[in-house]
């Protein structure tokens, strides 16, 4: 970006020869264009930039007190440069008209939706919102889900993760749904229960794995063919659990 913007600077500057007399307003006229071109492109890159930023909002359980574990992963996140926002699942309805409205004012980065519990229920429900404003969501993650919706159409990709003995229940999807959903039972694993599932490093790094995924599947797409950016990317197949059931 300096190297371009330098390039136009001194491209501005002595190419043409000012008629005699005026040497110094043209120098003076020739350094203001070509500084205002200079911002000017700075800020559509900027504009760009906040374009592709992706929105990652982490939705906790029943008042927030057994999903700590969304902070821990909100930290994760973060350490690998991506930012994360953590919130009780009452906060699903502002944030689905602060998406609408971003949405409409340009922003259009890949958006991730997790939630644990109850906030697994809700970023269903705030999905199946957005699939009435034409908003598709990149990613949907649900720890331990209960008596849920099934997934709507506008999600291109979907992940479950819930005990079976125990808590949550595979997802199901609407008959249009046409994206990619796995429900990843982790009922085998004692370490895991209703209240610990949001803490552990296991699905931690399975969903910080999927994200990282799904930035770089659209990054990739950008790069190869900027015209195209705004279509949704197609998330890798990776190598699921054994008792992973994709449908």
């Amino acid at each position: 970006m300096a190297e371009m913007i330098a390039r136009i600077g001194r491209g501005y500057r002595g190419t043409l020869a000012p008629p005699r007399g005026q040497k110094h307003r043209y120098a003076f006229r020739s350094e203001f264009g070509a500084r205002c071109l200079a911002a000017a492109i700075a800020l559509l890159c900027c504009s760009s930039a906040f374009a592709g930023e992706p929105r990652v909002l982490l939705l906790r359980g029943w008042f927030g007190v057994f999903s700590t574990g969304m902070d821990g992963l909100a930290d994760e996140l973060k350490a690998k440069g991506i930012k994360a926002q953590v919130a009780g699942h009452l906060y699903w309805s502002t944030a689905l008209k602060d998406i609408v409205r971003e949405r409409a004012a340009g922003k259009t980065g890949p958006l991730v939706l997790v939630g644990h519990s109850q906030g697994a229920n809700n970023v269903i429900d705030m999905a199946r919102s957005l699939e009435g404003n034409k908003i598709p969501v990149d990613l949907l993650v649900t720890l331990a889900p209960f008596m849920q919706d099934p997934v709507p159409a506008n999600v291109l990709r979907a992940v479950n993760f819930y005990q079976a003995p125990g808590w949550g229940a595979p997802l199901t999807t609407d008959r249009g749904f046409h994206g990619k959903l796995s429900n990843i039972n982790v009922g085998d694993d004692w370490t895991i229960a209703h209240v610990s599932i949001d803490k552990s490093p296991r699905i931690h790094a399975e969903i910080a794995r999927e994200i990282v995924a799904l930035l770089q599947a659209k990054e990739g797409v950008e790069e190869a063919n900027p015209l195209t950016a705004a279509a949704p990317p197609q998330s890798p197949q990776k190598k699921l659990p054994p008792q992973a059931q994709a449908q």
